[in-house]
């Protein structure tokens, strides 16, 4: 499952049609006109044809003789492939995909970790460290996320299971919407130290201490959380006041 987002003029027309079949924009039944699309984005048809294949491949469209290429309905989506994942985030609906999120790393990371306790060899154990060093060495909320996904992304990877590492590439797109609401309205000391006590249980080869730490780790994430999201909202609510006051006194 490979992403498309930043890859040159073909991946800017699967993020902008994707995003708009997935967001409704597109509703389910519609035939695409290849034409029209093709004018809208500038682009040759070649490039549109790709794009749908693309998008075919992901479960969001299907083509038939004399019908066209059209929309297929949610069921039929691949809805764990990274891209429609993103492409559902919007900010009203972000509060309930990362309730989501909580619930499925509640259920497995504190196991993962216990398992990766057991199993970690010492290259793994150097890739969680550098993650770690990376984390508290970050300048910005940016390099902050990027360091705490490879933390976890480590984590994962020193269980030597891999569908655990294709969890991993599922929970890394809501995660990383995550981190980085986070990083950027909480303070994240508490946040530090909770990843280097999981780190030192994972090293010492204590599963029970590893599972723990996930737990306590968890606990905070989720405070985190909600406090950014609060934070976000009356950012917001009070962005749109000032606005609507601007309007009003130049009316």
């Amino acid at each position: 499952m490979r992403s498309y987002k930043g890859r040159g003029l073909h991946g800017q027309v699967v993020e902008a049609v994707g995003r708009r079949i997935v967001q409704g924009h597109y509703t389910d039944g519609l035939t695409l006109d290849m034409e029209e699309l093709r004018r809208e984005h500038d682009v040759s048809l070649t490039v549109i044809r790709e794009t749908l294949k693309v998008l075919a491949a992901k479960g969001l469209v299907d083509a038939r003789q004399r019908r066209g290429t059209f929309v297929l309905p949610r069921g039929r989506w691949n809805l764990l492939d990274p891209d429609i994942l993103r492409w559902e985030i919007t900010a009203e609906n972000l509060p309930g995909k990362l309730e989501q999120l909580a619930e499925v790393r509640a259920i497995f990371e504190p196991a993962a970790s216990a398992l990766a306790a057991t199993r970690r060899e010492e290259n793994d154990i150097s890739a969680i460290e550098a993650a770690l060093a990376a984390m508290e060495a970050a300048a910005d909320p940016e390099e902050l996320t990027r360091a705490d996904l490879d933390f976890h992304r480590a984590v994962l990877a020193a269980t030597k299971n891999d569908l655990l590492g294709r969890v991993e590439l599922v929970t890394r797109v809501l995660l990383a919407e995550r981190d980085l609401l986070v990083h950027q309205h909480v303070a994240t000391a508490d946040g530090l130290a909770l990843h280097r006590s999981l780190f030192e249980s994972i090293a010492a080869g204590a599963p029970a201490d590893a599972a723990r730490a996930t737990e306590r780790l968890l606990g905070q994430a989720l405070a985190d959380e909600n406090a950014s999201i609060t934070t976000s909202a009356t950012g917001r609510e009070a962005g749109t006041d000032a606005h609507s006051s601007k309007k009003a006194g130049r009316a």
